[in-house]
């Protein structure tokens, strides 16, 4: 991969990075997930990203694990403090010498400041969190310094504004364009040579799977060798103000497709006509689309077992593929319903508690959403279903895989 450098500090960064937050602990998957970072360490990939709440601190164990053995020196580490539970200057610091520790590092090269919009930017000012990031700079703890930014695009620049800041992280892709993260704001924090990272290039995997049929066309006229993914992917590397892409790449197939197009695409080196049909195909496909979720999981784990990201994603396949009710229906009961495992993650247990409002990054009232998809997929007599899945089909089931195994 051709590297991008960052004006600021003259760091060279690969194009594409790994993001870490999706990659799987359970098991023997932590053992694939460990490879996957070597595997893309090897074929280019200098930047890992991970952060102090994914997975409860463990995903930095991982990384901490998967860079031993003169992995280390190989790459930049970026990871995050979770600004946004910080109410007291007297938090900071233990929060940092902890993820070293976690991480077994000395220092950390790039510390985001996570989350955060103007209201908790201006909150932690008047704790001191520039004195904090000024220190721990000058003692050798971290090397950089920036903030993930998910508040209103209006607000962006003060934030930008507020501070010496060494890198940012937004959110932009080719559907969000406007809506997280503009042209504009981009092109005036690369006007502070700050390096820019980009997160949920695919949309939380949205942009990589399947495409109403009618976007599908558009993408095979102009080039049927090109993959969703690709599409999605060039749309951001083509800006020549980015200085790297993470992806939450969670097996070798998406690794492998990756680092190819990160290989292949250079800055501006999309035509006229390719631009052109991802606008019409992002203007078709909002069309369809109905909650614009990024599936980030911020808002779990939801205090009464909804999987928030996953009724949002059968909602909009539901109609970005126009799929008959029955098979949706079906597709919500047996994955949410408990029909099958007797574990119900339906919209239809939210509580309207609201805590997960605060934590959406998209801004969204989930509870709300939620009563959309409840309306949509639960209807009468759903819940019997459900129970005769949890009291019925549930130990049938289990009673062939035991019998199964003991042949």
């Amino acid at each position: 991969m051709e590297n991008r450098v960052i004006e600021k500090n003259g760091d060279s960064i690969s194009p594409l990075g790994f993001g870490a937050m999706r990659l799987s602990l359970n098991g023997r998957e932590y053992g694939e997930s460990r490879r996957l970072l070597r595997i893309g360490i090897n074929n280019g990939i200098n930047f890992i990203d991970t952060a102090y709440v994914y997975s409860n601190g463990n995903n930095e164990k991982l990384i901490a694990d998967a860079l031993k053995d003169g992995y280390r020196e190989k790459v930049k580490i970026s990871t995050k403090i979770p600004a946004f539970n910080i109410k007291r200057r007297e938090e900071m610091e233990p929060y940092l010498n902890k993820q070293l520790k976690t991480l077994g590092m000395d220092y950390i090269d790039y510390y985001f400041l996570h989350n955060v919009n103007l209201k908790i930017m201006e909150r932690l000012s008047d704790i001191e969190v520039f004195e904090f990031l000024d220190k721990s700079k000058k003692e050798g703890k971290i090397r950089n310094a920036g903030f993930s930014y998910h508040g209103e695009i209006k607000d962006f620049k003060k934030v930008v504004d507020m501070y010496d800041w060494d890198m940012c992280l937004i959110q932009f892709n080719y559907y969000d364009d406007g809506i997280q993260m503009d042209m504009d704001c981009i092109e005036y924090a690369h006007s502070k040579k700050m390096g820019i990272f980009v997160m949920e290039p695919l949309k939380g995997g949205i942009l990589a799977g399947d495409m109403p049929e009618k976007v599908e066309e558009e993408f095979r006229k102009v080039n049927p060798k090109k993959t969703n993914a690709e599409w999605a992917l060039s749309w951001v590397l083509n800006h020549p103000e980015i200085t790297c892409v993470l992806s939450g790449m969670t097996d070798i197939e998406q690794l492998r497709e990756n680092i190819r197009i990160a290989k292949e695409v250079k800055p501006n080196s999309l035509s006229d006509e390719e631009l052109k049909t991802i606008k019409h195909a992002r203007n078709m496909m909002k069309k369809s689309l109905k909650i614009n979720c990024a599936t980030c999981g911020y808002c779990m784990p939801c205090p009464e077992g909804v999987n928030i990201p996953q009724c949002f994603d059968l909602y909009n396949e539901k109609f970005l593929f126009n799929k008959k009710d029955l098979k949706a229906r079906t597709q919500y009961l047996t994955q949410l319903g408990g029909a099958l495992d007797g574990n119900s993650q339906n919209a239809g247990k939210c509580s309207q508690c609201n805590k997960c409002v605060r934590l959406c990054t998209q801004h969204l009232n989930i509870p709300e959403e939620l009563k959309k998809v409840k309306s949509e997929f639960e209807y009468p007599g759903f819940n019997i279903i459900n129970g005769i899945g949890k009291y019925v089909v549930l130990p049938v089931t289990n009673r062939i895989f035991d019998m199964r195994n003991k042949l």
